[in-house]
């Protein structure tokens, strides 16, 4: 396979043709085994792609904040039972 899709052998034996055609912007997606194992993107390509997923993740004080509170509707029914034992 060619274009954007490669099998894998044939990414290994065209490396650079892949690595070029991810240079100009066009993702290269490898398979293995006919699955789909990896893709090869530009450096700049994959800096934009981690900078869009840090910028969409919530941050830690967020979620502890989307965590449902004692007060909520339906509050008991999320409440453990506590049993003695004996010790």
């Amino acid at each position: 396979m060619h274009g954007s899709q490669w099998r894998l052998q044939d990414a290994k034996t065209q490396f650079s043709q892949v690595v070029e055609a991810a240079l100009q912007g066009e993702p290269q997606h490898v398979t293995r085994r006919g699955r789909a194992a990896v893709v090869v993107l530009s450096e700049a390509n994959y800096r934009t792609l981690r900078e869009g997923a840090r910028a969409s993740a919530p941050g830690f004080v967020a979620h502890l904040l989307a965590i449902p509170k004692d007060d909520a509707p339906h509050a008991e029914s999320r409440r453990i039972a506590l049993r003695d034992i004996d010790l």
